[in-house]
């Protein structure tokens, strides 16, 4: 029985120690996969031999500057086709309204001249309280929001021309009234915003741009005056494409010049008024009214164009996290704001420029091209002059790229001469119409005072626009402020022009002149002062406050605070944030206290918020 088991034992001993035929090799091949499966995925989540981290951020980057061109060129091509529409739309409205026949025959009992007389009220009116709601609507909505809300108020009013009762015109106008504002404060803020992106895209590997803070003084001024001269280079086509419908369809029903100015006796300076003696009756025979349907359709399937221009191939002008801070400042500093920026010296000494930019153009298209071409020319020949004014306009805008290389006032002052010498010329010209003779030979004449009338519009435009860029290209949390007030002052001068209708032409120059000059006087002042170094007054704009449900990721300590773990001295200092701050405008040397630490801490206040990041 002993050697029984231990038999037993050694047959289980030698079990113990035969290995199974495949084990061995078994886990030697598992461990084989393993470290095969694991270099696998070092080779694959690894650095790639192909790829170039930076050769990808470059091209990332160039089609980012790409995309700020066709943003610029969207917006350009956008606002001329919303302005050609306009335009030509409300000249052809106007001309067969004017027509006594076409008043009683079609719309006996309407009373259109009393309605054009309201709408035109509407448009020159209304955008008078523009400063009020302008910053509202442009930091609720965003910049390129605004502009598509603007260009379909537009389209609103072409189509309302399909009706035409007091009911669908004048609301129109209304709502046009109100949309000019906002929408060229937004061109112009979308531009400038354009040329600081593209800055930002060609630099991003500079420390300021990475950290999104604020741009070195001057970086990107070289592409602002490119991207103004783009954009009214193109805009200014508005003019020319707004003649369309005048050459191609309405100068085929006027009568001919004689039966026209059969009653007008003078021309020029002389005249008071617009035309004193023009018939009332213009057409030979009146546009068929399916003519008129197919005119309007055409040009509202061009309004909805420059709504999808607008909507699809306008990008965004700023970063999401920058759109919520430019709306967390609270509403109320939003409203206050553009009243506060009129204490900044450099906008006050400008508006005389402002002025007179909505003095230019509106005389040029309406006073000179009336009183002047078509009171001599005829009727026919107002298309020409209009297309003259307008190609000058945009071919002299790209004068403006001098300020490439010439110092900036050379654009403004250039403008100002051009159209000084024109004025006084303008003010002692004069004619005596006589029986039914034709006065040809003074379209030469005529059309040279145009181009050069161009020359002095494309330099006023495209000087301030740009002048406005440079001036605040570093503060882009102040760009719709700035381009709102801008504006602004030139609704008011188109409502001036507007109530100035009936006065006697030498009295309108008179006007101009005298703009002119303060305008010069002024800018000369406010650049004498900007090379004295002398601080503008700005208001301070709040450290932006997101106690909103859903935007507290953008705190910059603790995003899962409540608002029940704040301490009070952290609420102190947030409400201290709000408190405006104002570097004074002129510091006398040697007043008393003005070195004292009160006042040192007040100017250390004011730079350290100007160049907080947004």
């Amino acid at each position: 029985m002993m050697e029984a088991s231990d038999g037993e034992e050694q047959v289980r001993d030698a079990d113990r120690l035969i290995a199974p035929p495949n084990g061995s090799t078994n886990e030697l091949q598992n461990v084989g996969q393993e470290h095969n499966i694991q270099g696998q995925m070092e080779e694959f989540l690894g650095p790639q031999s192909e790829y170039n981290e930076e050769e990808e951020e470059r091209k990332y980057y160039r089609r980012k500057r790409l995309g700020v061109i066709k943003n610029v060129l969207a917006a350009s091509v956008g606002a001329m086709i919303v302005y050609s529409v306009y335009m030509g739309l409300l000249q052809m409205q106007l001309i067969l309204h004017y027509d006594m026949t076409y008043r009683e025959v079609k719309y006996s009992n309407l009373g259109l001249e009393d309605i054009d007389h309201k709408m035109l009220m509407g448009i020159n009116v209304t955008p008078i309280i523009g400063l009020l709601y302008t910053p509202v609507l442009i930091r609720f909505l965003g910049t390129k929001w605004m502009m598509f809300l603007a260009s379909g108020i537009y389209a609103l009013f072409v189509s309302t021309n399909y009706w035409e009762r007091y009911y669908t015109l004048v609301p129109s106008a209304v709502a046009i009234g109100v949309a000019i504002v906002p929408l060229w404060a937004s061109l112009g803020n979308y531009i400038t915003r354009m040329a600081q992106q593209y800055y930002e895209y060609v630099n991003y590997k500079e420390e300021h741009v990475q950290e999104q803070k604020k741009l070195p003084k001057g970086a990107c001024h070289s592409y602002i005056i490119v991207f103004q001269a783009v954009f009214h280079i193109i805009f200014h086509l508005s003019f020319v494409f707004a003649e369309f419908p005048m050459r191609l369809v309405l100068n085929n029903y006027l009568h001919d010049d004689k039966h026209i100015l059969c009653k007008v006796k003078t021309c020029g300076a002389a005249v008071s008024g617009m035309i004193p003696g023009f018939n009332s009756t213009v057409l030979i025979n009146l546009p068929r009214s399916m003519l008129l349907i197919q005119v309007e359709s055409v040009l509202m399937g061009f309004a909805f164009l420059a709504m999808i221009i607008f909507l699809v191939l306008c990008g965004a002008a700023y970063r999401p996290t920058e759109e919520i801070d430019l709306r967390s400042i609270g509403w109320g500093n939003i409203f206050q704001l553009p009243f506060k920026h009129l204490r900044d010296y450099r906008l006050r000494l400008l508006c005389p420029f402002f002025i007179y930019s909505g003095f230019e153009v509106l005389f040029a298209i309406t006073g000179f091209s009336l009183s002047y071409g078509v009171c001599i020319l005829g009727l026919k020949k107002l298309w020409l002059l209009i297309v003259v004014y307008g190609l000058s306009c945009s071919v002299f805008s790209s004068l403006s790229l001098c300020i490439l290389r010439l110092p900036r006032w050379a654009c403004l002052m250039s403008g100002s001469l051009v159209h000084f010498v024109l004025l006084v010329a303008l003010m002692a010209f004069s004619l005596e119409r006589q029986g039914d003779h034709m006065y040809t030979e003074y379209l030469g004449p005529l059309l040279l005072i145009t181009v050069l009338w161009g020359l002095g519009t494309a330099l006023n435009k495209t000087g301030i626009s740009t002048l406005l860029g440079m001036l605040y290209a570093e503060e882009k949390e102040r760009l719709d402020f700035v381009y709102t007030i801008y504006h602004w002052w030139q609704a008011i001068a188109i409502f001036i022009v507007y109530l100035w209708s009936k006065l006697p032409m030498r009295a309108k120059l008179s006007i101009l002149l005298a703009t002119l000059l303060l305008a010069c006087y002024c800018y000369w002042v406010m650049e004498r002062r900007l090379a004295k170094d002398l601080r503008p007054r700005l208001p301070r704009i709040p450290r932006p406050r997101h106690k909103v449900k859903g935007y507290r990721y953008l705190e910059e300590d603790n995003s899962d605070e409540s608002d029940s773990e704040r301490s009070d001295e952290e609420e102190k200092e947030e409400n201290e944030h709000v408190v405006e701050e104002v570097v004074p405008e002129e510091r006398e040397e040697g007043a008393q206290g003005g070195d004292s630490p009160r006042a040192r801490r007040r100017g250390a206040g004011v730079s350290s918020t100007n160049g907080m990041p947004m």
